[in-house]
């Protein structure tokens, strides 16, 4: 079932997804080139494959476009026909790509892809291969524009169309059971691990954000293109919770002690708080997902803001990439950004090393610091070091009861002081991590 949801038509993908679609007719081709009967490559026979595919799916090309209407948001939307050759991508595929492209940047309004595709198309060789450099640069232009990208993996979405207009998207989804990969099923290794090659292992991988049964995606991509498009008017004010909770903690050991207790609340209470729904960014889109580090965009009174949140576990290279690509992605949209601090540090282990610990963590900064968007903060755990203090706002950090924040765990710092462990309470206090602390301090603006 899952792999005949994912094989549909384009006409019957636009029907799963659109209220309304108007279509829009191919541009004409470019001046001085003629529409060679078998193409660029005169490659024999080209031309009656192409009639047989036209006459096959009622499609005179491997790509449908124009615009649409998708949970009351306006939008463009292309979608691939995969029953024509595959869905491969020739000079005219890439003539409708582009103009595809080219109607969200100029309407302003997002693009939605359905992609199904088999790659580039072999009858017309290079030729074909090089329209995947025009696609990346409409990709680029619709970046620098402020317009997002949601990309819809169908069955199968492999290739070039997977590597540019699907991965190129700021936002992917899939169908249960699609074939997604770079390399199509008659190029693989023998020997290849198939479940690297489908919707699921590819969000395991972080490489797509959600998999989204049939029947949801129209609601699903409704949600997304409101959040996307709706961004927040003002700075969001850290989330409280209900309930008055402890006072403030009387030492620096006890504050401690209680953002480490496993009873107090954690992010996901303070993200329901914030959001009447959450949609998930998953994944760093370097192989890496890290299940202590929730990212998204978030509906808060109908408009959208983007969060990356710690869990309270040693965060690693891919939680922070994941984090930063989602401030860069709130960045260009527009959408002001809610973070929340809660980790005993960076994870500083041998694998965490090799996977980029350090860059990662730099990556960040910079998102966080390059933001034009408005950043809110709120500690709600544990602050440990440059790993917890990465993902604060400058100026515009807020911290809850519950929590701490300094330069190094007490127990390490009186480790490199050579003080006994018995020693760390009193090392706390010194460090002066506690919340009224840090507000004295100037580095938190407040408590909530």
């Amino acid at each position: 079932m899952a792999e005949a949801a994912g094989r549909l038509t384009a006409r019957a993908a636009i029907a799963l997804v659109a209220d309304a679609f108007t279509e829009h007719a191919p541009p004409p081709a470019a001046a001085g080139r003629p529409d060679e009967h078998d193409g660029p490559l005169a490659w024999e026979g080209y031309g009656e494959a192409r009639a047989r595919a036209a006459e096959r799916t009622g499609e005179s090309e491997s790509v449908v476009f124009g615009e649409a209407e998708v949970g009351g948001v306006r939008c463009a939307l292309l979608a691939f026909e995969f029953g024509f050759l595959g869905g491969s991508l020739g000079r005219r595929t890439g003539d409708r790509l582009c103009a595809a492209y080219r109607l969200a940047r100029e309407r302003g309004v997002p693009l939605v892809s359905l992609v199904a595709t088999g790659g580039s198309r072999m009858q017309e060789g290079m030729v074909a291969l090089t329209q995947l450099q025009r696609v990346a640069r409409e990709s680029v232009l619709l970046r620098e524009a402020g317009v997002p990208h949601v990309a819809v993996l169908r069955d199968p979405a492999t290739g070039g169309g997977w590597a540019t207009v699907g991965a190129g998207a700021d936002v992917v989804l899939a169908l249960p059971g699609a074939q997604v990969g770079f390399a199509g099923a008659r190029v693989r290794p023998a020997d290849a691990d198939p479940a690297a090659y489908t919707a699921e292992g590819q969000l395991a991988a972080g490489h797509v954000d959600a998999v989204v049964p049939p029947g949801g995606l129209r609601a699903v991509l409704g949600r997304w293109l409101t959040a996307l498009t709706r961004p927040a008017p003002a700075a969001v004010p850290p989330p409280v919770l209900p309930g008055g909770g402890e006072g403030l903690p009387g030492s620096g050991w006890e504050a401690v002690t209680r953002a480490r207790d496993p009873r107090r609340p954690r992010a996901e209470a303070y993200l329901d708080a914030c959001f009447e729904e959450r949609l998930p960014l998953t994944g760093d889109r370097c192989g890496g997902t890290d299940p202590g580090m929730l990212c998204g965009v978030g509906l808060r009174d109908g408009y959208g803001v983007v969060y990356a949140a710690q869990c309270g576990t040693a965060t690693r290279p891919a939680g922070y990439r994941t984090a930063a690509r989602a401030v860069r992605l709130a960045d260009r949209l527009g959408l002001p950004v809610l973070t929340l601090v809660d980790t005993p540090g960076a994870a500083n282990d041998a694998e965490a090393e090799r996977a980029g610990a350090g860059p990662a963590i730099a990556e960040m900064f910079a998102a966080v610091a390059g933001a034009r968007v408005p950043v809110t903060t709120l500690v709600v755990g544990e602050g440990g070091s440059g790993g917890a203090l990465a993902l604060a706002a400058p100026g515009n950090t807020w911290a809850t009861r519950d929590s701490y924040f300094s330069v190094i765990a007490p127990e390490l710092a009186a480790a490199i002081l050579k003080r006994p462990p018995q020693d760390a309470p009193r090392t706390a206090g010194q460090l002066r991590l506690r919340p009224q602390d840090l507000v004295e301090l100037g580095v938190v603006r407040g408590i909530v």
